[in-house]
């Protein structure tokens, strides 16, 4: 008769500590699938944070990295905003200008991935399930000057065949900014 009630004392421990490890472990993972608290705007001022969350995933620490503008000229011919998740690149937006008639060169992508397509922005635009790239020449009655805009991010985090339309959008939003910030047709 004693041993028993230890049995069922000894299986009602066995699970009641069962139990207690699963919440516990089910904190563990809520903590680590938080996504980052990012700036309210961020990248020259140009994206929000709800713009870029789907880029993020999880992680503790955001670490923004660039100038505060995307106000190129002759001297300042390049800008780049870098966006880490604890040390791990998620996100790259870029600016170039160079002279007029300088046009910029993109290298042919690596086969193994899938195919750019045209983006309907800019003189040029191209369109990759990881980016986009923009070029257009920017003819004003001070200053004319060609300028490429860039955004890459990781992906990994997004709904699959997602990926295309976010950028797009992405680069939308930054090409219109990237125009008045650069001073593009004035």
């Amino acid at each position: 008769m004693g041993r028993a009630p230890r049995a069922r004392t000894a299986a009602l421990l066995a699970v009641g500590t069962l139990v207690v490890a699963a919440a516990l472990a089910g904190c563990a993972d809520e903590k680590k699938a938080a996504a980052p608290q990012l700036p309210e705007r961020t990248c020259f001022g140009v994206f929000t944070r709800s713009d870029l969350e789907p880029l993020m995933g999880d992680g503790e620490t955001v670490t923004v990295s660039g100038p505060a503008d995307a106000r190129l000229n002759a001297q300042r011919r390049a800008a780049t905003c870098n966006v880490d998740v604890d040390g791990r690149g998620r996100v790259l937006v870029a600016a170039t200008r160079q002279p007029l008639g300088q046009s910029f060169f993109w290298p042919p992508t690596d086969r193994s991935e899938p195919a750019p397509e045209p983006l309907a922005l800019g003189d040029k635009g191209l369109l990759w399930d990881t980016g986009a790239r923009v070029a257009l020449t920017c003819k004003g009655a001070e200053d004319s000057f060609e300028l490429e805009l860039g955004i890459s991010g990781s992906v990994e985090h997004v709904k699959p065949g997602t990926s295309r339309a976010l950028f797009t959008s992405l680069m939308t939003k930054y090409l219109e900014s990237a125009k008045q910030q650069t001073r593009c047709g004035t």
